[in-house]
């Protein structure tokens, strides 16, 4: 069975004013989409042609001569978890098990705030920032350059930052630090990081 794109989980007019419908045109329904095409052509014929898109990327990851499909998946798996790291009328402080979560483990949520944000900012070129839980079972902040994802380095995602410049370029110009901000001031989804941390826990 194909790859598909998953559609966007809010209407494409819902992250607005801060994300754009006309953003969303380009970066879902282009950039998005040329990852999952590219994908299913790079499979075709072969013996990942089939399995699902986390196997695809476990399988690629590391060799050199699966590059293409690696950076294919991995992409297509980036972005579906990004777009559901945001909804309409989202950020803030977060609430339930992931707020008591940061409290322990980086002392409060100004501290998270403060490590997200470096690790967006200082992202050199494209890439992502992650909030995760480690191997050690506590949270931390990563940064993966291009189409690295956590999910190949031992560490669970709970939500994503995209800081490729086709992501904020429309609506933010050059200000990366200014979209960063309004991603978690305005954005950020932590019902999504919850279900997250509750799947973890149940899952071990």
């Amino acid at each position: 069975m194909a790859i598909e794109l998953p559609a966007l989980p809010y209407e494409s007019t819902a992250l607005e004013p801060f994300i754009t419908a006309h953003t969303l045109s380009f970066h879902h329904g282009k950039h998005h989409n040329a990852y999952v095409v590219n994908l299913n052509n790079l499979i075709k014929g072969t013996d990942l042609e089939g399995q699902s898109l986390e196997a695809i990327i476990k399988a690629s990851a590391g060799d050199a001569a699966k590059a293409g499909i690696f950076n294919n998946s991995a992409q297509v798996w980036n972005h579906t978890f990004y777009w559901n790291s945001m909804k309409q009328n989202g950020g803030g402080l977060p609430t339930g098990a992931i707020a008591a979560k940061i409290d322990a483990d980086f002392g409060s949520y100004d501290k998270f705030v403060e490590l997200f944000k470096a690790a967006a900012t200082t992202q050199f070129g494209s890439g992502w920032a992650w909030l995760v839980v480690g191997a050690d079972g506590k949270l931390a902040v990563t940064k993966t350059g291009n189409a690295d994802s956590p999910i190949v380095h031992g560490q669970k995602p709970l939500i994503t930052i995209d800081v490729w410049e086709h992501d904020y370029y429309l609506d933010f110009q050059n200000r990366r630090p200014d979209y960063i901000s309004t991603f978690l001031d305005k954005l950020v989804n932590w019902d999504f990081a919850n279900a997250n941390v509750a799947d973890e826990v149940l899952s071990h």
